[in-house]
């Protein structure tokens, strides 16, 4: 996989241009989907929106992260995107920072796990349950999950894994595929 700068170790110009690009798409994208989020919760499934919708608000991370393999790029594409989201008057207000915080940080855990030197489809599966297991201790007190029987929470879980993992591992996967496809990213 390419990367934007070879320099891994020092923040370019073009790495921080980028990384606004992806938090600034992602924003967008992430105000968007609230929708999808709110036609699920009005549905008798209101208790599996959250899991099943949360794969979409990770993806910023996950993708700053192959993109421009540096330490701390899922943490700041997460919160630059939710900075974003709320600027566009997320119906969670300044709580939309600290879920970002919290997402970055679980992406960041996965990549993290391989000492930062995979960045292709171990470090996104690593990502993928760094971030199901932090943002879900997260939701166990935030949320009130720690209200729900043990069968609840384990198919809530699931769920949650499967979203994050096809969102924010497979759909982030394909698309650094394509982007190196295009040569943009040298």
């Amino acid at each position: 996989m390419q990367t934007i700068n070879k320099n891994k170790k020092g923040w370019s110009i073009r790495d921080v241009i980028f990384l606004a690009i992806i938090g600034i798409f992602f924003g967008i994208i992430y105000q968007l989907w609230s929708y999808a989020y709110y036609a699920i919760a009005a549905t008798p499934l209101k208790a599996y929106a959250n899991d099943a919708t949360l794969g979409v608000w990770i993806m910023a991370g996950p993708l700053a992260g192959i993109l421009l393999q540096k330490v701390g790029a899922t943490v700041i594409g997460e919160l630059l995107a939710a900075a974003v989201e709320m600027l566009l008057f997320s119906s969670w207000g300044a709580s939309t920072l600290i879920s970002g915080f919290i997402q970055g940080i679980g992406n960041e855990l996965g990549f993290a796990a391989t000492g930062y030197k995979n960045w292709g489809k171990l470090g996104l599966l690593l990502s993928t349950i760094g971030s199901t297991i932090i943002t879900f201790i997260w939701d166990l007190f935030q949320s009130g999950y720690s209200s729900y029987n043990f069968g609840m929470l384990i198919s809530l879980f699931i769920i949650r894994f499967i979203s994050i993992g096809f969102f924010a591992g497979v759909l982030v996967y394909w698309t650094k595929s394509l982007l190196d496809k295009t040569g943009l990213i040298k």
